[in-house]
């Protein structure tokens, strides 16, 4: 087994996985407290898809649903992040299945925990696919607009300067929020992944999106009907809202308009010991100890708003398995993809030292555990890393969900 240097063992051994003791989890209209915030993000877990359906109609499948809610409900997750959103494949929100799905697993979950939160996504692509979606009558009024008979508008939503435009691919941009119908569009989405339970949003890459939204206006303006909807129809009248920021925080007007901060990993290579990495503050363009503060939505003050850090997928660089200090990749992969091409005792251990570093290095951030995500490395595990136990229910399990256990102080 590759060991991680000596240093970092040391100060696994130092400190203790925290105790299952009782810990709030409620909020309401009122907004979330610093404590409560923070004691669901010490329990987030990336689970994307879900909420899909198994075989969404003429899509990839997406299978082991059954074993992913196990695994949910025995390691004690309490927000399950990326858990329902469409990158691309917008035509999919016309299917009965893709909600009822998503509803009757919200439930089920819900009846075992109903403190979990579902987290839906609100990304920085549309596609041509968007112009098969009918605009609801409720968004029109919501906004005070007339009623139209009519689809949302892929055109519409793109900078008007042609800026990100194709930049996933012909007919796959990135939509401009200064435009009103991109506007129109999120929230769309907001709500209606909120009419089936969802109580949390990662607005994605703000920085992308906000393109012609340099003080946030645009975006302020989007995110106060998206609460003002969650006030009347949430689950408990509060969203919680985090987006990755380069720049460390999403500010308008001195105050956050999200409830966290995230952003991803940043893992260094160490080039001398082949295919290992580390964390570090300043590396990149790393959040660790550069979160900003001001007022929370919910009103509380702080000098730093608490952060996750998440394991991004992004695919990979021109040259696999070369270590380069100088770019995002790891090892020439992305952070997921490197993670799950390791040993599984080397993915265990890096857990544990990743966990234990954060909470040294600056307790305002919180390490979100990789539970499912798409990973772009040569793989037999149907193109997605799975944290859970590997069995006859999940035979491509990776094999870390004991380790999270055992991080979260469950027995």
């Amino acid at each position: 087994m590759r060991m991680l240097f000596i240093a970092m063992l040391c100060m696994q051994l130092l400190v203790i996985p925290g105790t299952a003791q009782q810990k709030s989890y409620q909020f309401g209209k009122a907004g979330i407290s610093r404590q409560v915030l923070e004691n669901y993000l010490d329990r987030a877990i990336t689970m994307v898809y879900l909420l899909i359906p198994d075989r969404p109609e003429g899509r990839r499948p997406y299978s082991y649903h059954a074993d992913d809610v196990r695994m949910v409900k025995d390691i004690g997750a309490k927000i399950i992040g990326r858990a329902i959103y469409r990158w691309g494949g917008e035509s999919l929100l016309n299917k009965a299945a893709f909600w009822d799905t998503a509803r009757t697993i919200v439930q089920r979950l819900h009846a075992s925990d109903p403190e979990i939160v579902f987290q839906g996504c609100l990304f920085e692509i549309v596609t041509e696919e968007v112009n098969e979606v009918p605009v609801p009558a409720w968004v029109f009024k919501d906004y005070g607009l007339p009623v139209e008979s009519r689809n949302f508008s892929y055109k519409a939503m793109l900078n008007k300067g042609g800026k990100f435009v194709d930049h996933w691919r012909k007919g796959s941009s990135v939509p401009d929020i200064s435009e009103r119908e991109t506007q129109l569009w999120f929230y769309f989405l907001a709500c209606s992944y909120m009419n089936i339970g969802c109580e949390a949003f990662h607005l994605g890459q703000i920085e992308l999106i906000g393109m012609n939204d340099p003080g946030k206006k645009a975006w302020a303006g989007l995110i106060h009907k998206i609460r003002g909807y969650a006030e009347k129809h949430a689950r408990r009248h509060w969203v919680i809202l985090d987006a990755h920021v380069p720049y460390g925080g999403m500010l308008y007007e001195g105050k956050s308009l999200l409830d966290f901060n995230s952003f991803p990993l940043r893992v260094k290579e160490v080039p001398e010991k082949p295919y290992e990495g580390i964390l570090a503050v300043n590396f990149l363009d790393g959040i660790y100890n550069k979160s900003k503060g001001g007022i929370a939505p919910s009103g509380w003050q702080c000098d730093h708003l608490p952060y996750l850090v998440e394991f991004d997928n992004f695919g990979r660089g021109k040259a696999p398995d070369v270590a380069d200090t100088t770019d995002h990749f790891v090892w020439g992969w992305d952070e997921i993809s490197w993670f799950a091409l390791q040993s599984a005792e080397y993915r265990n251990s890096w857990l544990r030292y990743a966990y234990h570093w954060l909470q040294q290095t600056d307790p305002n951030g919180h390490l979100q555990m990789p539970g499912n995500r798409m990973i772009t490395c040569p793989n037999e595990s149907e193109g997605s890393y799975r944290a859970n136990m590997k069995s006859a229910s999940c035979p491509i399990g990776y094999g870390q969900e004991a380790t999270i256990k055992i991080l979260w102080g469950l027995p």
